[in-house]
């Protein structure tokens, strides 16, 4: 599946977003869910570096996935709780976590401008290892 045809219902705009608007520039995805206390840190983190980057240099992009939380509303009552700013899309199930062969929460994908993986970040890795990461696309 070609990554930048997906397309998924961002809550906070109220329609299907299709990745391919975050295409010709690198894009950082996260998945996350809202029970998982490392995801709850790897936001509030992520939450600071999209309200301080240049969003025309880098695509940010965060994932709930719905088919890991206790019901599909939790997520959007976390981010809306938390006041999160950056773009939240819904997953369909865990669609779109299992394309990504992922294997928890947070994990976070780097792709280059042509959205061809770069790096994959496990809920081990440190912000630091992230924006290090980020790094080898800007």
């Amino acid at each position: 599946m070609d990554i930048s045809s997906i397309q998924l219902f961002d809550f906070q705009k109220q329609r299907k977003i299709c990745l391919s608007e975050y295409k010709g520039k690198p894009c950082m995805i996260t998945f996350w869910t809202s029970w998982c206390p490392d995801s709850q840190r790897d936001l509030i983190q992520k939450n600071q570096l999209f309200q301080t980057m240049n969003k025309g240099e880098l695509g940010f992009v965060t994932i709930n996935a719905v088919g890991r939380e206790g019901n599909e509303q939790d997520g959007i009552n976390y981010v809306e709780q938390n006041q999160f700013q950056f773009p939240v899309l819904l997953d369909e199930g865990t669609k779109i976590y299992d394309l990504f062969q992922c294997k928890g929460v947070p994990t976070t994908i780097i792709l280059d401008e042509k959205f061809e993986l770069v790096e994959t970040f496990d809920d081990r890795a440190t912000f630091i290892e992230i924006m290090n990461g980020l790094s080898k696309v800007l």
